[in-house]
């Protein structure tokens, strides 16, 4: 049963660095929800390893850590492809040793409502978002078998039809994969990311919560993450034009 997260507080999370010594691959790095979520990591103390298709961006975004005083180094690979992912962990393996853990960005959204899906676009979805996560856990059960993944899945504010079997594939990997004694998690956003960091914590603070050592005993948990609702600008009948 899907269950609303609780993670700790962003002031109740531990202090200092609880990551410290720890490796963390972010797939989708340099765009959505895998921008605070890095930063997030990388200020627990963890090496961040951001990964993504666009070299210049993930360059930036990998400065941008590092002037913060945090370790980041980018990888450019299509996660979606299997020999991709495996150079990009061997790469990682040959850098620092060890990847204790990855969170993959399983949550590309259709641009297209679900009558007007084309068979193409589709794919694309199931490539990007489930192929791709069972591809990563075979890949860590073969080569890295204590390794966590921690999977953020469609957003919950995709409402069409094809939303489903893809949250649906990844929840039933997810419950199934102690078979494999895999740690995987599946957390869900109530919407798609704003681009604010603030407004963006609370999905920043579970994926702190199930990287910490101490959680290492929670796997098969599907949780939603309630978001407070991103501002919208309207047309006001005031004069003075747009407003909050």
């Amino acid at each position: 049963m899907t269950s609303p997260a609780h993670p700790l507080p962003h002031s109740a999370l531990p202090t200092g660095q609880p990551l410290a010594g720890l490796v963390v691959a972010v797939t989708s790095a340099d765009q959505g929800y895998g921008r605070p979520i890095s930063s997030a990591l990388a200020r627990a103390g963890s090496s961040v390893v951001l990964i993504g298709g666009n070299a210049e961006t993930l360059a930036a975004a990998s400065s941008g850590l590092e002037a913060l005083g945090g370790t980041a180094i980018p990888i450019k690979a299509d996660v979606g492809v299997p020999l991709d992912w495996l150079s990009a962990q061997n790469r990682i393996l040959e850098i620092f040793g060890a990847l204790h853990g990855i969170v993959h960005l399983a949550d590309k959204r259709a641009s297209s409502d679900f009558t007007m899906l084309s068979e193409n676009e589709w794919m694309d979805l199931f490539n990007c978002n489930v192929k791709s996560s069972v591809g990563i856990a075979q890949i860590v059960r073969r080569r890295l078998p204590g390794t966590w993944l921690t999977i953020i899945g469609p957003h919950l504010d995709e409402q069409g039809l094809h939303a489903w079997p893809q949250r649906g594939a990844i929840r039933a990997l997810v419950e199934q994969a102690h078979l494999e004694d895999l740690r995987l998690n599946l957390v869900l956003p109530a919407r798609a990311s704003s681009g604010d960091e603030t407004l963006d914590q609370p999905l920043a603070d579970t994926v702190l919560t199930l990287a910490l050592p101490s959680m290492a005993h929670l796997r098969g948990n599907v949780m939603d993450v309630p978001l407070p609702p991103v501002p919208r600008l309207r047309v006001s009948d005031s004069p003075y034009g747009l407003t909050l």
